[in-house]
């Protein structure tokens, strides 16, 4: 009798074979893209493979994306976009597939990767004199619109001349728009304020 309890704990204790974990009480789950699917709980996101195991786990960080007039995080060439909010102010990098960071975030906004590049909005800061009385550098911030590759390096410039930014939450509550976009392998279009474009060729 004791012998047959004994077998029935260990049989109870192994696992079925074939029977999978479950992810339950979940509020949305995403398509597949380049192989992750979103899943979202209690306003956190994170991604599963195609075999169901989570390889992001839940977090707070990872900016949506619209596709087809629903919002969530996606994967595009083995990056994803999230935020970090500095002194009220949004800046924007990416992870890999593992949730490692690989791009700090640091860019005023930033688009998903396409063909090896992505568009940002680079922050630069210029020194253009010191306050005597307050013995402080007098500094502006200009941002211009660039490529990056997944390593965050910086490619071209599409915009030549720098927005003025005033890195300040009262003035900059939300991420300025970009407006260049990626039509073609080396062409890129650049909108003006007058909502003229011009197309520039970055092979010639």
């Amino acid at each position: 009798m004791k012998n047959a309890k004994f077998i029935l704990i260990i049989i109870l204790t192994i696992p079925i074979s074939g029977l999978s974990q479950s992810l339950k009480n979940l509020d949305y789950v995403s398509p597949f893209h380049n192989g992750y699917a979103a899943i979202k709980k209690d306003n956190q996101w994170a991604f599963i493979n195609t075999k169901g195991a989570i390889v992001v786990d839940f977090r707070d960080d990872l900016v949506a994306t619209s596709i087809e007039n629903v919002n969530y995080p996606i994967f595009s060439e083995d990056r994803c976009l999230v935020i970090e909010v500095k002194n009220g102010i949004s800046y924007f990098g990416y992870i890999d597939t593992s949730g490692k960071t690989v791009i700090e975030p640091q860019f005023l906004n930033a688009t998903n990767f396409s063909k090896g590049e992505a568009i940002a909005l680079k922050l630069f800061k210029e020194t253009v004199g010191k306050n005597k009385a307050l013995g402080k550098d007098v500094v502006y911030y200009k941002y211009f619109e660039v490529t990056i590759d997944t390593t965050g390096t910086v490619g071209n410039h599409l915009t030549q001349k720098g927005v003025n930014v005033v890195l300040d939450k009262s003035y900059l509550k939300k991420p300025p728009q970009i407006t260049s976009k990626h039509i073609s392998e080396n062409l890129y279009a650049i909108k003006h304020k007058d909502k003229t474009w011009t197309i520039i060729n970055y092979n010639d």
